[in-house]
């Protein structure tokens, strides 16, 4: 009653801590909207095969160069919390697809921007949310329409859509060799089940080492193994290798609890040493007696060990991380094994060659030439650390989309125009809709048109000559017309050979909508402040030791005059 009563006579009721603020209303669709917009143009630039790159210098000056919009966004660590969210879809749709990160910000970004002009029309927010989902389940449907189907291991087919998500990178002048590279790789690992196709990419090993050029770069039919042989005394090559894979230690088990053994005289302890090199003996026999000439370890090898494997000719390779033990099962052909004694019942991995070869100052281990690996490795080559960092995640993005392909085998053209045909065909089906729901379907066409914008303006071309020229060529039916940025000109796209995957293009559209309707759902944004820890002379609380009375065992002091 006394809070009600309160609030009538307009006396101030605190709710929030000192500090705190709030926004609401039209002031935190516009602070949010802001701070998207700016997210949106940091990557914008970005966009398409005549993007310009960042250089990303973080607080311990580690310098990344990349037109990669997730790594950009993930690099920058961005605060506001509207503009994390931007972030989160950049990531979201790495992981998920792979490629059309910056296009999923640039279109989030345009989307939210188009939706202010109609709030400050006094369209309410949940209005434009509503136009906005029709309008997006309308453009999945439009880009399904003019997709293409095509058969999922068309390695042609991969080829151009792996060379079309590296065009816009670094590595364009190599893409030829890397899209091959590429399309080797997953069509290694992929699995056929009852016609559907399986594809893991991380069965798909990247390793990376700056030194050569681009052009060394190589797919290796097996493992690479960032580790050296073990001993010196062991052969550096073994052609025809039998593999065993062991993810025991090749070493004396140590108690789990603590033993003392009491020794009387010196012929005890040799003794008891012969008996530990007996049991190391006995395993390596158990190695050498299934066949096996190359033993790679999970976990230790005591140096004894070492010794008779190198003397029985067997190259051995330890400590290797579970991820690669497990490639290298899935490469060799084998299982990996617990128990030495598990080995003769065990087939034994096979590869052509097992060697060890220099790479700049590190010796690596290759497995190579394995028979139908269903695990590969693709080793990456650049002329610096910075080269091969972006060789890398260029390289990861067409694996992705390769993968798109053969898991959703359709495709669209590339160079904006899907973009295009999505705009104009929801410019003639907003008509179809009632009320102010329509000026949000119009807008959202207008924001897909942001995509193609941005590749004009990037390339240097005239955005608003190219964009009318894109839209009467599109109305008069030519639905593959975008842009080729190489040439700077208005063009038939798959002539051109831009092709990428339908599914890109749908989870672009999905994560831009989902993320600019949770932002216009904002309507006030509150910000609490942090604790400022307890008051000063509050129990606990030392200021000026005002508090020493109540420090327990000093209460009173006692008379020091009676101690004495």
């Amino acid at each position: 009653m006394s809070v009600q009563m309160a609030s009538q006579g307009k006396m101030p009721v605190v709710l929030l801590k000192d500090g705190s603020t709030e926004t609401k209303g039209r002031d935190a669709h516009k602070n949010n909207i802001a701070a998207s917009k700016i997210i949106a143009e940091i990557v914008r630039t970005s966009l398409g095969p005549r993007g310009m790159d960042k250089m990303l210098v973080d607080s311990l000056g580690d310098v990344t160069i990349t037109n990669d919009g997730a790594t950009i966004l993930k690099e920058i660590d961005v605060q506001h919390p509207a503009a994390k969210m931007l972030v989160e879809i950049s990531k979201t749709t790495d992981n998920e697809v792979g490629d059309g990160t910056t296009s999923a910000v640039v279109l989030a970004g345009a989307l939210l921007e188009n939706a202010e002009v109609l709030v400050n029309q006094d369209v309410h927010p949940t209005i434009i949310v509503d136009g906005y989902r029709k309008a997006s389940k309308q453009a999945g449907s439009f880009l399904a329409e003019i997709s293409e189907t095509v058969s999922a291991d068309d390695v042609d087919t991969l080829k151009k859509v792996a060379r079309t998500a590296m065009q816009t990178k670094l590595v364009k002048s190599d893409s030829d060799q890397l899209a091959d590279i590429v399309v080797q790789a997953v069509m290694s690992v992929t699995e056929k089940d009852d016609g559907d196709y399986k594809v893991d990419v991380d069965d798909i090993k990247v390793e990376k080492k700056a030194g050569a050029s681009i052009k060394n770069s190589e797919i290796v039919k097996g493992v690479v193994l960032d580790k050296e042989i073990v001993h010196g005394g062991m052969p550096r090559r073994v052609s025809n290798a039998r593999i065993a894979l062991l993810n025991s230690a090749l070493e004396i088990n140590k108690t789990e609890t603590d033993a003392k053994i009491n020794i009387s005289n010196p012929q005890q302890i040799k003794i008891f040493l012969e008996e530990e090199n007996r049991m190391l003996k006995s395993m390596v026999d158990k190695i050498v007696g299934s066949g096996a000439n190359v033993v790679l370890c999970q976990k230790g090898i005591d140096d004894m060990a070492q010794h008779y494997l190198a003397k029985a000719g067997v190259l051995a390779v330890r400590r290797i991380k579970e991820s690669d033990l497990t490639k290298l099962a899935k490469a060799t052909g084998t299982q990996i094994v617990t128990n030495l004694d598990d080995l003769p019942s065990v087939k034994l991995g096979v590869a052509e060659v097992v060697e060890e070869q220099k790479i700049e100052e590190d010796k690596w281990v290759f497995i190579r030439g394995c028979d139908n690996p269903k695990s590969v490795t693709i080793l990456l080559r650049g002329g610096s650390q910075r080269v091969v960092d972006e060789v890398e995640r260029s390289v990861h993005d067409a694996l992705m989309v390769v993968r798109d392909v053969t898991l959703r085998p359709s495709v669209v053209a590339g160079g904006g125009a899907p973009e295009t045909f999505v705009a104009t065909s929801l410019q003639n089906w907003s008509n179809t809709l009632d009320g102010r729901e329509q000026l949000a379907a119009e807008k959202f066409a207008d924001s897909m048109e942001s995509i193609p914008l941005a590749l004009a303006e990037n390339a240097g071309m005239d955005p608003i000559d190219t964009l009318t020229s894109l839209r009467s060529r599109h109305l008069k039916g030519e639905r593959w017309v975008g842009i080729d940025v190489t040439k700077a000109a208005v063009s038939d796209m798959k002539e051109s050979e831009i092709i990428e995957p339908l599914s890109v293009k749908l989870q672009v559209v999905m994560a831009a909508t989902e993320a600019a309707c949770m932002l216009l759902r904002i309507d006030d944004v509150i910000t609490t402040a942090k604790s400022a820890g307890p008051p000063p002379g509050a129990e606990g609380g030392m200021p000026g030791m005002g508090g020493m009375g109540g420090m327990p065992g000093m209460g009173g002091m006692p008379d020091m005059g009676g101690m004495m």
